[in-house]
């Protein structure tokens, strides 16, 4: 048998190299389909700062008033369920997008009966883009503002990204009016502050200016493990902006809000928040703020979200935790079934 065997296994070989050979003819015959280019928007119309005909899932408002001597205006969705529950939510939006990417959440909360109001910060979306110093004591003050002229006493807060950090800050500064807080992939779970170099607003402002549409893109699948048209939406809105002769003071405005998120940190504040928490984690995401401006070494351990998530947990008294896996920065549109689900489980479990 081993004979047999040992004498076969060269006609096998050459059977299979003929095989191979003949595939790889038959292949070199067959056109390659070509990857699709990815657009660049060359074409496109410009879009202002305030984002002037982007469409959003919903109809938005308006509410004027003045912020440090400057005339502004903060623009939201407040959606009405059809058979309401007597409940409240606010969607805090992450630094790099606008409240029009919660549309899902939207639509899934007030189909639940939930009242959802979805602003756009000062300084983002569709909202004014005045250049002065940003806090998240700020953004709170304009929310409370906002809920005031509403009439809206009390909500339970979702909050993804930089929007994590103002609702930490929020319900920290508003414990009255906050019944529960959703942390989605929150940043602010590590101390940035012990590794990431603080930077010259102006060095800032030349990093947006020197954004194109591809670089932006690439940044964004950092978060985005699976692309999609929809994240891609993410590209266009960017690069349209880019276009618009406004697109400097945009510019500024981003590096502004960048220096809100350093000076601003929550790892401090999560042990003191008294109310209840749920944190829904991607498993994929390894977001770092500022990760650029440290060394390859430094950055390396950071952004470990299945860690950090793990960790707040133990931090927050009695927080749940939900980890999402397969998924990165962004839950509610990767995986929004399952993301609504289990918020909908926890808002229900709250009296």
């Amino acid at each position: 048998m081993k004979t047999i065997f040992l004498r076969a296994a060269p006609t096998a070989a050459v059977l299979l190299l003929a095989c191979a050979s003949a595939m790889a003819q038959s292949a070199a015959l067959i056109p390659s389909t070509p990857t699709p280019a990815a657009p660049s928007y060359a074409d496109s119309d410009a879009l202002g700062v305030a984002m002037e005909g982007w469409a959003y899932p919903y109809p938005l408002q308006t509410l004027q008033f003045e912020l440090q001597g400057q005339p502004v205006r903060m623009m939201y969705m407040d959606v009405q369920p059809a058979n309401p529950n007597g409940k409240t939510a606010l969607l805090f939006h992450g630094k790099n997008f606008g409240s029009d990417y919660w549309a899902n959440t939207l639509k899934v909360l007030s189909a639940q009966g939930y009242r959802v109001i979805a602003p756009d910060q000062i300084g983002f979306g569709k909202s004014s883009k005045p250049e002065m110093r940003y806090t998240f004591e700020l953004l709170g003050a304009n929310t409370v503002r906002l809920l005031d002229q509403l009439k809206v006493e009390k909500v339970a807060v979702i909050a993804n990204s930089m929007g994590g950090m103002l609702g930490v800050h929020f319900a920290r500064r508003n414990p009255e009016r906050v019944t529960a807080l959703v942390l989605e992939n929150p940043l602010g779970l590590e101390d940035y502050k012990l590794s990431i170099p603080p930077q010259a607003t102006d060095n800032l402002v030349k990093l947006e200016m020197a954004q194109t549409p591809t670089s932006y893109r690439n940044f964004l699948k950092s978060y985005f493990p699976h692309w999609t048209p929809q994240t891609e939406r993410l590209v266009e809105v960017f690069a349209r902006v880019q276009k618009s002769g406004e697109y400097p003071r945009f510019a500024r405005v981003s590096a502004l809000t960048y220096q809100m998120i350093d000076e601003g940190g929550i790892y401090s504040e999560l042990p003191k928040l008294k109310l209840p928490v749920l944190l829904a984690i991607g498993q994929l995401d390894r977001t770092v703020f500022g990760r650029r401006f440290a060394p390859a070494e430094v950055v390396k351990p950071l952004g470990n979200f299945p860690v950090l998530g793990r960790a707040a947990q133990q931090l927050i008294p009695g927080a749940k935790l939900v980890e999402f896996e397969g998924v990165g920065h962004v839950p509610h549109m990767e995986v929004p079934e399952k993301f609504h689900a289990a918020v909908l489980e926890f808002l229900q479990e709250q009296k």
